[in-house]
């Protein structure tokens, strides 16, 4: 069975390839421009915690990000972030906000240990603000990738957070929007990326039921162990998961008696469960559902797990 923590890494893993990572955000942030490219991108420290101190205030933030890289951009750099959310979150502008605060920090302090090192702060301002006037951080882009089943309908900035404004308060409050991609609606992109295409065209039609439609389309295509891994997380598929740590496979046929023998099991243990709680003996629901006592077991013990 693939262990919870293998299945955190995931992700991380198959967006640190810079080809993926780099038609991810040219295709969603960019609008398709081919802004990124692969062979400058480096990967950075994924740890942005901080220390947050003004006057009496102290608070520490342990925060680790998934992929982290920058990218040449001309003379300068700029950082981008990848996070991967399964689950809706409803404070996620404020979560991506307090991410991206904290890439600033660690940057601004990167400069004022490099400038109190080089002792050279002059004015009364440079003293204050430990750093020189031109001095500048460097721009932060994230992008959440919500691979979750149901549709994404927690807040895109932190506006959608904050109680309803008056237009004059409106007008001077300072927002924050953050970047989402909902693999569930990816289709309105074109990834030119193969990989990263056809990973999210296999999940969403998983989504949308579309097993049949999945094996005419890739019936002979070569998925890797990174591709398997990936579907079988976003599709809550264990058993592709392990086809994933174990080897390549040649063709999605394998893997698709594998969903498809999900979704049918996963819908006999609901039947199953709702037989169950109507009161009905085990003997009946047997007889009811065409299941055996092994069946019946497995779905009350699904129940209980989840619990």
């Amino acid at each position: 069975m693939v262990e919870n923590a293998k299945a955190d890494v995931v992700f991380k893993e198959f967006w640190r390839q810079n080809e993926r990572f780099a038609d991810l955000f040219n295709t969603v942030i960019f609008k398709g421009q081919i802004v990124i490219r692969p062979e400058n991108l480096t990967e950075m420290d994924t740890d942005v915690s901080g220390t947050i101190e003004m006057k009496d205030y102290k608070e520490t933030l342990t925060r680790t990000r998934d992929v982290v890289k920058k990218t040449a951009y001309g003379i300068e750099f700029v950082v981008m972030g990848v996070e991967n959310q399964e689950e809706v979150h409803y404070a996620m502008p404020l979560r991506s906000m307090i991410y991206d605060s904290l890439g600033y920090l660690k940057e601004y302090k990167e400069i004022t240990r490099s400038r109190k090192k080089e002792g050279n702060l002059r004015t009364k301002a440079e003293f204050l603000s430990k750093m020189k006037k031109e001095d500048r951080l460097h721009p932060v882009i994230s992008l959440i990738v919500y691979y979750g089943e149901n549709i994404w309908d927690g807040p895109y900035c932190l506006k959608d957070m904050v109680i309803e404004m008056p237009p004059e308060i409106e007008a001077v409050f300072s927002d924050y929007k953050m970047n989402l991609l909902e693999v569930r609606d990816s289709g309105k992109y074109l990834f030119n990326n193969k990989e990263v295409e056809i990973v999210f065209d296999i999940t969403r039609k998983a989504f949308a039921g579309n097993i049949d439609e999945i094996q005419q389309k890739y019936e002979h295509e070569k998925l890797s162990s990174e591709m398997l891994l990936v579907i079988g997380k976003m599709t809550g598929s264990k058993e592709i998961m392990e086809m994933g740590n174990n080897k390549e496979v040649d063709s999605m046929c394998t893997a698709l008696e594998k969903l498809k023998q999900q979704g049918v099991e996963q819908g006999k243990l609901t039947i199953i469960k709702n037989l169950l709680s109507n009161g009905l003996s085990v003997e009946e629901v047997k007889k009811i559902a065409e299941v055996t006592e092994e069946e019946i077991e497995k779905a009350i013990n699904n129940s209980s797990d989840s619990l």
